[in-house]
C-alpha cells in the first residue's frame, strides 16, 4: 500500500519490520479514521458513530491530504515516492521541498546557523521582514552556544548576546524579556531550572522554531502556511464544541485521531485548505 511506502520513508532510515509496522499503524490511524468501515457498527453504538461511520471519503481526497501534508512539512523522498505510488502529481517542485527539508533538519540538529545561512541564501527578504522569526532563530543560536558550553568558557555566547540579540532587545520588550530570560541559563545549573527556562533547553522550541521557518518559507513562495490536516483537525474540533455547546446529542468523547500536537497552533488561518 502507497501510506505504508510513505511511512518507510520519513525518517530516511532503514527500520526494522516491527517499527516499520508501528509506523505504518499510525499514519493509517492517523488518516484513515476519515474513511473508516461501517462494519464496526453495532446495536450498542451511538447514533452519531453509525453516521460517522456510514461517511466514506474518496479514496483520492484521502491520498491528496496524505500528500499535502508530506509536501507542506517537508518530506520530499516521501512525498516523490507516495506520488509515485498513488498516481498523483506532485504539488511542489522537489527541489523546494528539498530546501524547506533541509533547513528544518539544519534547526533540529541545533545547527542554528546553517539553517538561516540556508535561508539568507534562499531568500533574504524572509528574514529582514520578519524581525520576530530572525529573533527567534538568533536566540536558538545563542542556546545553543550556551549548550555547548556545558558550564565552561560563557565568553562566545555572551558576545553573541552582546553584538546579535542585545541591539534588538535594546528596542523591543518582548525581546529584551526573551534575552534576559536566556542570559538566566547562563547563570542556573542546568538540572534544576524554573520550567520558563527549562523550556528554552527542550528540543521542543527547536521544533517551534523549524515549524515557524517552514511556514515563513511557504508564505513567501505564495503557499499555505500550513497542512491542509492541521485545518481540518481545528474545523472538526469547533464543530464539536459548537454541537456540545447546542445539547446536541453526542457520545461522551470522540476520539480525534490525531496527536495534541495537530492543534498548537490555535486558530485557522485564512488561507485555501487543499488543492488537488
Amino acid at each position: 500500500m502507497s501510506i505504508r511506502s510513505a511511512a518507510l520513508e520519513l525518517g530516511g532510515h532503514d527500520i526494522d519490520s516491527t517499527l516499520r509496522d508501528a509506523v505504518f499503524a499510525q499514519l493509517r490511524e492517523s488518516f484513515g479514521r476519515m474513511n473508516s468501515s461501517t462494519s464496526a457498527a453495532t446495536s450498542t453504538q451511538h447514533a452519531f458513530d453509525k453516521r460517522a461511520a456510514d461517511v466514506k471519503a474518496p479514496k483520492s481526497d484521502i491520498n491528496a491530504l496524505i500528500l499535502d501534508y508530506l509536501t507542506m512539512e517537508g518530506y520530499p523522498k516521501a512525498a516523490a515516492k507516495f506520488c509515485k505510488e498513488a498516481n498523483l502529481q506532485p504539488q511542489q517542485p522537489d527541489d523546494s521541498i528539498q530546501t524547506r527539508h533541509a533547513i528544518q533538519h539544519a534547526i533540529h540538529s541545533g545547527n542554528i546557523e546553517s539553517a538561516i545561512s540556508a535561508l539568507n541564501e534562499l531568500d533574504p527578504e524572509i528574514l529582514d521582514k520578519d524581525p520576530e522569526l530572525h529573533f527567534s532563530l538568533l536566540q536558538q543560536q545563542m542556546i545553543e552556544l550556551i549548550r555547548q558550553c556545558d558550564g565552561g568558557d560563557v565568553t562566545p555566547a555572551v558576545n553573541f548576546a552582546v553584538e546579535k540579540l542585545g541591539p534588538r532587545a535594546a528596542t523591543n520588550s518582548d525581546f529584551l524579556l526573551e534575552l534576559e530570560k536566556t542570559m538566566s541559563l547562563l547563570i542556573f545549573p542546568h538540572d534544576n531550572l524554573q520550567p520558563d527556562l527549562a523550556a528554552l533547553l527542550s528540543s521542543d522550541l527547536r521544533r517551534d522554531t523549524a515549524t515557524k521557518v517552514n511556514e515563513a518559507v511557504l508564505q513567501r513562495q505564495n503557499e499555505r502556511r500550513e497542512a491542509a490536516i492541521r485545518q481540518l483537525v481545528r474545523m472538526r474540533a469547533w464543530g464539536e464544541t459548537s454541537a456540545r455547546s447546542k445539547k446536541k446529542d453526542l457520545p461522551d468523547s470522540i476520539e480525534l485521531g490525531l496527536s495534541a500536537d495537530s492543534m498548537e497552533h490555535g486558530e485557522g488561518q485564512d488561507e485555501p485548505m487543499i488543492t488537488t
